[in-house]
């Protein structure tokens, strides 16, 4: 296996630029995802690691040499598809052989090598099968298994799960995360499913309009997103944000809400006179009769061990994740708690992070 490292990254297709001077490192044996929504530039960044697009600009270097040029054919590379791309007239024996008799294999090292994968991907007993009557879930299996058998430097992953139901993709989603444990795999997959990167992921990049928003692990970015757009779109319900007019300097450590002081982290630069906004996840606000800063109790959603309330304040709508015990009376008015630790501040204008230097380390973008 190989790191994967992209530098200065850029696509253009005429005047319209889909990624914009990306850079980052895809560690040795890394599940590396690539995170955002339609149109951010992850599966053109992905095609481009593959050699399916060739870059305008940047470098890509697979296990230390440069390949930003080099066609995909001369990659040590496998991809897997969302629609799984196998061969409908050959069965799943063929399938898997397939890329093995194009190498010019001996038949006996494709037989022993088809037979070792499929053990390892429970799909023996299919063996002989024709791929048209295997179900969604077998057939990505299948499809799985023809990019291992290659035994490649890296393996590239565009939504191999969206084709299948939410219940069985939760399954394959344990799986895939079980077999590259396995394997110790470098592996870059490309989702929109934030539930899916959090799961299965070592490392992510979130994208946004062709610009790497974030670059850390999973708790980093959820912990501390370097941007609003990051954290609105890690998490569910996503963070909430309380708007207001700053008037503190670099070195505060506390902000004046509707006549409350609150503590926060302590900032990295002057934000006077911006518009800020103070970010705090649903599970961080508690309801106390004490808390100074108000709330009225709009709506509730019962979840079981949780429960969602929704609360209007001065500065913005508050959800809150509370304990499915808790009373939370609609047009009740209510005091709202936050733990210093867990919230984070962003100029509300360029939507960047005012943090300290002691948590630059999580913002890579």
């Amino acid at each position: 296996m190989a790191e994967i490292v992209i530098r200065n990254l850029r696509k253009e297709f005429g005047s319209f630029v889909a990624v914009r001077e990306s850079s980052f490192t895809i560690g040795d044996g890394e599940f590396f995802m690539l995170l955002g929504p339609s149109g951010c530039g992850k599966t053109t960044t992905l095609r481009m690691i593959a050699g399916l697009e060739l870059p305008t600009a940047g470098d890509i270097l697979l296990d230390g040499e440069n390949v930003a040029q080099v066609p995909a054919s001369r990659r040590d590379i496998a991809f897997v598809f969302q629609m799984f791309a196998l061969y409908p007239h050959m069965n799943v024996r063929q399938n898997l052989a397939y890329p093995l008799k194009n190498q010019g294999m001996a038949r006996a090292d494709i037989r022993r090598r088809v037979d070792e994968v499929a053990r390892i991907l429970g799909i023996v007993s299919i063996l002989d099968s024709g791929v048209g009557r295997l179900s969604g879930g077998d057939r990505q299996r299948v499809a799985l298994g023809r990019a291992i058998v290659r035994e490649p430097k890296a393996f590239l992953m565009d939504e191999p799960l969206g084709a299948l139901d939410a219940e069985f993709r939760e399954h394959m989603a344990e799986e895939l995360r079980a077999l590259h444990n396995r394997m110790n795999a470098t592996t870059v997959y490309v989702t929109h499913d934030q539930l899916e990167a959090m799961q299965m992921g070592d490392k992510i990049v979130v994208m946004n309009h062709g610009v790497v928003e974030q670059f850390g692990t999973p708790q980093e970015i959820y912990d501390h997103p370097a941007t609003m757009f990051v954290a609105d779109f890690i998490g569910s319900p996503p963070m909430n944000f309380l708007r207001f007019t700053g008037t503190f300097e670099r070195g505060a450590t506390s902000v004046h809400l509707s006549g409350v002081d609150i503590a926060v982290p302590e900032l990295r630069q002057e934000a006077a006179g911006r518009e800020i906004a103070l970010g705090v996840r649903p599970e961080h606000v508690r309801l106390s009769d004490g808390g100074a800063y108000r709330g009225c109790v709009d709506a509730t959603e019962y979840l079981g061990t949780t429960q969602i309330v929704t609360l209007q304040c001065d500065n913005g709508t508050v959800k809150a994740r509370i304990p499915a015990s808790q009373h939370a009376i609609i047009g009740e008015t209510v005091g709202l708690e936050f733990s210093t630790a867990t919230l984070s501040l962003f100029d509300a204008g360029s939507g960047r992070a005012l943090v300290t230097a002691a948590n630059e380390g999580a913002f890579r973008g």
